[in-house]
């Protein structure tokens, strides 16, 4: 599975290495106690609807790249900073990506993922 970013017709891998958190205590753990992850990764939330969610970077040692979707489309981009990083926004999905890798992602384009 990769992430796929599209704007303007155009489309560009994001990550091809992708995971997801999906139970509880994945969600809940994310990126913390990782020393680092590939500079193609990703770690997808998934929620049952969209609402307000938020993340922090608490024992996360490196910046990532956030990225707040309902549907495909992005909502809204955001780099959190190692350890103080707080992220808020409105989504169904968000994306948590190497610091950088976001960086040509803008709100209203889609990122979404493919086999």
């Amino acid at each position: 599975m990769r992430l796929v970013h599209r704007q303007n017709g155009d489309h560009t891998t994001l990550a091809s290495n992708v995971e997801t958190a999906d139970s509880f205590l994945s969600k809940a753990r994310g990126l913390m106690f990782r020393g680092s992850v590939p500079e193609d990764y990703a770690l997808v939330f998934r929620f049952d609807d969209a609402d307000r969610h938020s993340l922090h970077m608490m024992f996360v040692p490196f910046d990532i790249d956030a990225l707040f979707l309902i549907g495909d489309e992005v909502k809204q981009k955001k780099r959190l900073s190692a350890w103080t990083g707080i992220g808020f926004g409105m989504a169904d999905t968000i994306i948590e990506l190497p610091a950088g890798a976001a960086e040509d992602v803008e709100p209203g384009d889609l990122v979404e993922l493919a086999e």
